[in-house]
């Protein structure tokens, strides 16, 4: 039975979700000949381990514990000395995570998952990759980070993952990376890369207004707290780079025009939340409904999308087709149209759930299990 230490970081959503798949997964790993021995978890503030990382793990009660403790609320902390375990504070905890790697790295191996979504995880991330771990990652923000940072973690490709960075459990990562591998020549790619943008453009197709679309994403559990995290695009703009780098394209994130579907006027430093769903999102119905006639009035839908073309590299609102593989997109799902040399009158598309922690977190997991050769 080969055996994988993991240490985990980020006990939200997919953190929890993750956890919880690796424990059902239990029996199919085995006929695997895999076993996944979780070493460590954190949250924002605290570091979860066992007291021995050689030899023992997070068994099974300990991760159902985490994840109850974590759905509540409560921080890892309250944990401290359940089952043998071991609680590090704050910047103990990331000491405590490179000495683990420093341990683990080079003999037994580790794998480093980050399902956070925390820019603080990007210097531990290259401190593991100097160590020999593996990386597996959900949190788009170190593949976002400055080239310097990019390079460090995609510079071993076969010891990092980052198939749930673009797509959640859609191969987008895999496919794109054949592609490119076998020679051909990748020219265009358009997508429809949020979930939560993709279901508000297809409400909107059918009259509603914006801002009740918006409050029912939300309602719906599509959205973040303050649905303007995705109503900025920003999330769609991470996405895009990390494709555009892996193209081979040197930009970064601030020299991106990213399209918001919100003002100024009304972002997060001038309205609180409840003031943007109450006397904000409804000042933008007319517009919105503006764009939506004129785009049916030529045949055609509006959809969210990202385009990587040459030096073009635009993220915002288009009208297309409605007849085309985005024009046809409906609810949360995600599509990614791919034009290269071979793929170049019919494109290669990718579609699918692209949202959604039991998607994302199934993601993560097929990408530890994928990394498995790297490990003695």
């Amino acid at each position: 039975m080969k055996k994988i230490p993991v240490l985990l970081m980020g006990c939200g959503g997919v953190g929890r979700q993750l956890l919880k798949l690796i424990v059902s997964c239990r029996s199919l790993h085995a006929k695997l000949g895999v076993h996944l021995r979780i070493v460590g978890v954190s949250d924002s503030k605290s570091l979860l381990v066992v007291s021995d990382v050689f030899t023992r793990e997070l068994d099974d009660s300990i991760l159902s514990e985490i994840c109850q403790v974590k759905l509540g609320g409560t921080p890892l902390s309250a944990l401290n000395g359940f089952g043998e375990c071991q609680v590090f504070a704050n910047s103990e905890s990331k000491r405590k995570a490179i000495d683990i790697a420093a341990l683990l790295g080079k003999s037994t191996g580790l794998a480093f998952v980050d399902c956070s979504a925390s820019s603080e995880t990007i210097g531990m991330l290259t401190h593991m990759v100097d160590m020999g771990c593996c990386v597996v990652l959900a949190n788009k923000k170190p593949l976002t980070s400055t080239m310097e940072d990019f390079d460090k973690l995609v510079s071993l490709p076969r010891r990092i993952r980052l198939e749930s960075t673009v797509g959640a459990g859609l191969p987008v990562i895999a496919s794109l990376n054949r592609i490119l591998s076998s020679g051909d020549l990748v020219h265009r790619i358009v997508g429809s890369l949020s979930g939560t943008l993709g279901y508000v453009m297809s409400e909107l197709e059918d009259g509603k207004p914006f801002s009740k679309v918006v409050k029912a994403a939300k309602s719906l559990g599509y959205t973040e707290p303050d649905p303007r995290e995705d109503l900025s695009g920003m999330d769609v703009a991470r996405k895009a780079l990390i494709l555009a780098r892996l193209l081979g394209k040197r930009i970064n994130l601030d020299s991106i025009k990213i399209e918001s579907l919100y003002p100024e006027e009304m972002g997060p430093t001038v309205m609180s939340v409840e003031e943007f769903l109450d006397r904000g999102l409804v000042l933008l119905d007319d517009s919105m409904e503006e764009k939506v006639k004129n785009a049916s009035l030529n045949g055609n839908v509006l959809r969210y999308v990202c385009m990587i073309e040459g030096s073009r590299f635009d993220i915002g609102i288009q009208e297309l087709p409605k007849n085309s593989a985005l024009g046809t997109l409906r609810g949360s799902d995600n599509v990614l149209e791919i034009y290269s040399k071979c793929y170049n009158e019919q494109p290669f598309v990718i579609r699918g759930a692209g949202a959604g922690n039991d998607t994302t977190a199934a993601g993560v997991l097929a990408d530890i299990l994928d990394i498995q050769d790297i490990f003695p």
